[in-house]
């Protein structure tokens, strides 16, 4: 579901206060735990997002079924939370509260997460000793998210938020092309 700048930013501010009050709860892992949960549900089932984004549904129709389904298993401020996204008509930004929630908490804990594109599929171990060294070149953790693009042709490609290391044998071999263009015998 895009958000747009205007919509990550609004989300932000919700996850900030959502923080907050986990914090203060001493279960900000939980609280984040739940709210991914949410937004999962809303992301892949249908009837329940078109339930929530429904224009025809009041917010007290909305607010009283988030309390019939999560009342008792959720903690009461948690569910104040969604039902005040439901009043405010916040609720389909959800998803993107779960995500920036996740980017919040992990900066708190010094975490950040790289995206990394390898030329072949890579074991685990592979996996992890790329998150190693780049924890060590960051120095914090890094969760390496890896996805595989055979156009690459070799070595690797790392992005962390706006920082692109690219160690790729395609940069390599065009930036090869490029010197040996400007060489004349």
């Amino acid at each position: 579901m895009p958000a747009g700048v205007q919509g990550e930013s609004v989300a932000r501010n919700y996850a900030e206060a959502l923080l907050v009050l986990a914090r203060k709860a001493d279960d900000a892992a939980g609280w984040g735990t739940m709210l991914r949960q949410v937004a999962t549900a809303i992301r892949t089932d249908l009837t329940l997002a078109r339930f929530l984004e429904s224009p025809r549904i009041s917010g007290d129709a909305k607010s009283a079924v988030l309390t019939k389904a999560l009342g008792d298993r959720v903690p009461r401020l948690f569910l104040r939370f969604l039902q005040q996204l439901v009043k405010n008509r916040r609720q389909m930004l959800v998803p993107v509260i779960a995500d920036e929630y996740d980017t919040l908490l992990d900066a708190s804990e010094g975490i950040v997460h790289a995206k990394v594109t390898v030329a072949r599929e890579t074991a685990e171990a592979e996996t992890n000793m790329i998150g190693q060294r780049l924890s060590a070149v960051v120095g914090k953790k890094v969760v390496p998210h890896v996805t595989v693009d055979p156009s690459i042709l070799g070595g690797v490609v790392v992005r962390i938020g706006d920082t692109v290391m690219d160690g790729s044998v395609r940069r390599k071999l065009a930036l090869l092309r490029r010197r040996m263009g400007t060489v004349r015998a």
